[in-house]
């Protein structure tokens, strides 16, 4: 017992202090939201959009002007590489979420997008939400990166944020995965056992858009396409620091959120 006690007073506190102090160290390869400087594109290159797996960048041709959408993003940086003007580059930002699926799109000096539920829900739920995860044929990294935020260097519980384990206890849905076929039945009956009103949270490429899998006959291209999304949450997989941004934006529990 004491043994134990001295190991955990060794410790200290372990649990990060964002969003009220500085956030965690992100590693070093981090790949976070995507910067553009379509003024550096040479004309007939299209050497980033050809590379692309998943045909997230589009290059205008009469402006030449560059957009790269990170919802179909899987941020693998083959664009940042075979690009040799630095038109496209990936900086160290982890806020990337969005409540509308346009905001993903990024193009020269675009702001950052909101991640917020309605008012009408908001003042139902207020800062205490209760999420039922649904894995609609993910490949578990998304899920991975979900599930650490229960960690105690993360603790997601001490903001009110919880995964509970019916549908009916739950106010939204967290969906990760492209919604294969299999699921889509499954994903379409827990929705509707989510009392209203309700919210749900897209996380990872495949469950905003597909990601690698888009427009398999197998996969349904994301949960929007079986059911209303309330906030998109891009990467592949994203970083447990940009989920946890976009679920404190979406119920306002950030200093300076309204």
């Amino acid at each position: 017992m004491l043994r134990t006690l001295r190991a955990r007073l060794q410790q200290g506190y372990r649990t990060m202090r964002y969003p009220n102090g500085t956030p965690p160290d992100l590693p070093q390869h981090f790949p976070g939201r995507p910067e553009i400087d379509s003024s550096k594109c040479v004309d007939e290159c299209r050497q980033c959009s050809e590379i692309c797996p998943t045909q997230a960048i589009h290059i205008t041709p009469q402006s030449r002007q560059l957009s790269l959408d990170t919802g179909r993003c899987i941020f693998c940086r083959e664009c940042e590489s075979a690009c040799g003007t630095g038109a496209v580059r990936f900086s160290r930002e982890f806020r990337m979420a969005a409540s509308k699926r346009e905001s993903l799109v990024v193009t020269d000096n675009t702001p950052l997008p909101l991640a917020e539920i309605g008012d009408a829900i908001h003042r139902v739920i207020g800062r205490s939400l209760r999420l039922r995860q649904v894995s609609a044929g993910g490949c578990n990294a998304c899920e991975a990166d979900v599930n650490v935020l229960n960690t105690v260097g993360w603790e997601l519980s001490r903001f009110g944020i919880q995964y509970v384990a019916s549908p009916r206890h739950a106010d939204g849905l967290l969906i990760t995965g492209p919604v294969t076929q299999n699921m889509r039945l499954a994903l379409e009956k827990t929705y509707q056992a989510v009392p209203s009103p309700k919210i749900v949270i897209a996380v990872g490429a495949c469950a905003i858009s597909g990601g690698p899998y888009v427009d398999h006959p197998e996969v349904h291209n994301g949960a929007a396409s079986v059911v209303p999304v309330d906030v998109f949450v891009p990467g592949c997989p994203p970083h447990p620091l940009t989920i946890l941004h976009a679920l404190l934006a979406a119920v306002r529990a950030i200093p300076g959120q309204r």
